[in-house]
């Protein structure tokens, strides 16, 4: 096999001409600076004879590279970046110094990146995490381009200035200072995946303007604050065991309560029992509410919807009855009076009871159990979407037997015998919050009755219904 002839000035890459008159002057030029310039010429003309007959059995990358920088550059334009395209990945000087240009959305990521990086640097936190994710959502590399990008920078720098040969320390610099960014850059990325956060948005803001050194202060100077003494991490620990009222009630006390009471852990436990069907379709869904809030738990549990199990949903109603009188110049009129209850249960049960003035609420509280059977009670499913509720397979309850304690399951009402029952009932609320985190109002949007013979559906009246208002019962449980 004959060896291939080197390519004629006319056949050669532009390229590859381009980066040897650039190497060339490069050369020139530190010749001139270390005060030999009546050889330059030579030089000039030995490395050209040099590059001139390697050119036929080694690539530019190999031959281009110098020597100076042995430990940070490939010897072959083979070695790639794992996870980044070979265009952005693979370093040669040539592509260096002519420049290549990023695809517009990798730039764009890239762009994101470093701001998110300034904003780290500044201690803006909550600023870096919503750009770094932006950033990676784009290109799931920035990191690794941007850190790319850096190195080199860097190179170039040291490329300006003289080369003298021991040049190691310089290179050993680079080296750390790229295995710390790296490092770092991991780090980030880890938390941007799953940040803790202690809080977002105002709240935020107050926290920033917290002193350092948080402390329980006593009201009175000579008295002693036992509390103080106790670690924080075993205050987390006993901020767990509070509801969530009693744990705003602490964070009221002084700025440290505060601070503590922000723990992610705290927050999570209730998050993670709270949002799961029927409250949440799936719960896949709830990562993009997580990702939309910056992870903060508390924030997710005030702001996304949620229907409260821990009391009864009652709206009370009044209507207008005309009477009956013996004088024709009296007219006498009745004010009717009755409540609606509805009561959730986390199994997707939902108890639908309406109740005449007889039965005040006081007595009808603590008997709305799936066990109750008297007139007006109805047991369906129910299920949250958005701020919707639907409420569907309402059945008379009034005349059935009482549903065991072991079968109380959300569809156990509809695997009974339904006979007797020749309406269904579909209920659609609308779920309100006021004031902001209490999930406490429901507006009835449709209310139909469903002929389980034909199964025509008809809107019943709404004329005088109310809001449902949320009251909260001690002796219900919410999980």
């Amino acid at each position: 096999m004959q060896a291939k002839e080197p390519p004629t000035p006319e056949e050669e890459p532009l390229e590859l001409a381009r980066f040897r008159q650039e190497w060339l002057a490069e050369l020139t030029r530190r010749k001139a600076a270390r005060g030999a310039p009546g050889k330059a010429s030579a030089s000039q003309d030995a490395v050209a004879s040099e590059l001139q007959q390697g050119s036929s059995n080694a690539t530019i990358q190999s031959s281009a590279v110098p020597a100076a920088f042995p430990q940070i550059l490939p010897s072959s334009s083979t070695q790639i970046i794992a996870g980044v395209p070979s265009a952005l990945a693979t370093y040669t000087p040539s592509t260096h110094l002519a420049q290549a240009p990023l695809p517009p959305k990798l730039g764009s990521a890239l762009s994101i990146y470093r701001r998110a990086v300034e904003h780290e640097q500044r201690g803006e936190l909550d600023d870096a995490l919503v750009l770094y994710r932006q950033a990676f959502r784009m290109d799931g590399h920035v990191d690794r381009v941007y850190h790319r990008e850096e190195m080199l920078a860097s190179i170039s720098a040291a490329q300006q200035e003289p080369l003298h040969k021991t040049a190691s320390p310089t290179t050993d610099a680079s080296v750390n200072e790229m295995t710390a960014n790296m490092q770092n850059s991991l780090a980030l990325k880890s938390r941007a995946a799953m940040p803790t956060v202690r809080g977002t948005g105002t709240l935020a803001s107050l926290l920033d303007n917290f002193p350092n050194d948080l402390s329980f202060q006593p009201e009175v100077e000579e008295v002693p604050v036992h509390l103080q003494k106790v670690p924080d991490e075993l205050l987390v620990m006993i901020i767990r065991k509070l509801d969530k009222t009693s744990i705003e009630r602490f964070a009221s006390v002084n700025r440290k309560a505060r601070a503590i009471t922000l723990d992610s852990v705290i927050w999570r436990e209730f998050v993670a029992a709270t949002y799961r069907p029927p409250q949440v379709a799936d719960v896949e869904d709830m990562t993009l509410v997580l990702e939309r809030c910056l992870y903060d738990y508390r924030r997710v549990y005030i702001e996304h919807p949620r229907v409260r199990l821990d009391g009864v949903y009652i709206a009370t109603c009044h209507y207008v009855r005309p009477g009956l009188s013996e004088n024709s110049w009296v007219n006498i009129s009745h004010l009717i009076t009755y409540h609606r209850y509805l009561r959730f249960f986390p199994n997707g049960q939902v108890l639908s009871l309406l109740a005449n003035e007889e039965h005040t609420p006081q007595q009808v509280i603590p008997l709305l159990k799936p066990t109750l059977r008297m007139k007006g009670l109805y047991i369906g499913t129910w299920h949250l979407a958005g701020t919707t509720i639907q409420l569907s397979d309402l059945l008379d309850a009034s005349g059935r037997f009482p549903i065991p304690a072991d079968n109380q399951s959300s569809h156990s009402h509809v695997i009974e015998s339904a006979e007797g029952n020749r309406y269904m009932f579909v209920m659609t609320l609308n779920l309100v919050s006021r004031p902001l985190g209490r999930w406490n109002k429901m507006h009835i949007e449709a209310y139909n009755s469903v002929n389980l013979e034909t199964g025509v559906m008809n809107a019943v009246a709404l004329k005088q219904e109310r809001p449902f208002w949320f009251s909260k019962v001690r002796s219900y449980h919410s999980h």
